[in-house]
């Protein structure tokens, strides 16, 4: 199988994120995309309070529920501790070895790739895929160690820091974010308590 990888805090989930990751299949022909939520996302950490990784983890099984070949992992969730990639794709290789790994990232995020942990054992593992973002663009020396392709998304200018602040005040999210996710923020009161 192809299996696409796509990480993220997820705070919350939005429709920007589901366009990425079904071009992303389509783009590649992946069989499968997982969207796996971090944990504790060690690159946020100490900026912002994120919402408890249980409650990200309900946002994306919501929101994937009747998107075909999006899954929603909990694979950092369960391994505990801060959420770092070259775990998550050691992990998810260790389940399927015979298959073929992308890692799904936007533009903006692969210009900091060298900022993170083991990358070059990352680039021995996946193949890349860097979904174009707005504004964004790819470092140039991407080509050194890593096999990548790109896949083109509509230009959507999502802000998870305006849908929390929507949240917050009841504003609408809708078509902002998918209508079970919406349904979950609402009955749970999700981003209140940062009132």
């Amino acid at each position: 199988m192809r299996i696409g990888i796509f990480g993220g805090t997820f705070d919350p989930i939005h429709v920007g994120h589901l366009a990425a990751a079904v071009n992303a299949q389509y783009g590649a022909k992946l069989d499968k995309v997982l969207m796996v939520v971090a944990n504790i996302p060690w690159q946020k950490e100490g900026m912002r309070k994120v919402y408890p990784a249980k409650e990200r983890l309900a946002l994306v099984e919501a929101a994937v529920q009747d998107v075909s070949g999006l899954e929603a992992s909990d694979l950092e969730i369960k391994r505990g501790g801060k959420s770092y990639t070259i775990d998550t794709v050691t992990q998810i290789k260790s389940l399927y070895p015979n298959d073929e790994l992308f890692l799904i990232i936007g533009a903006d995020v692969a210009a900091e790739l060298d900022s993170w942990e083991m990358v070059e054992d990352i680039a021995k593992l996946v193949i890349l895929i860097i979904v174009n973002r707005p504004g964004s663009t790819r470092p140039q020396n991407l080509r050194e160690i890593w096999n990548y392709l790109e896949v083109e998304v509509p230009a959507l200018d999502i802000s998870s820091t305006d849908l929390r602040a929507r949240a917050i005040d009841g504003r609408p999210l809708d078509f902002l974010i998918p209508y079970r996710a919406i349904r979950y923020i609402r009955e749970h009161r999700m981003y209140r308590s940062e009132e």
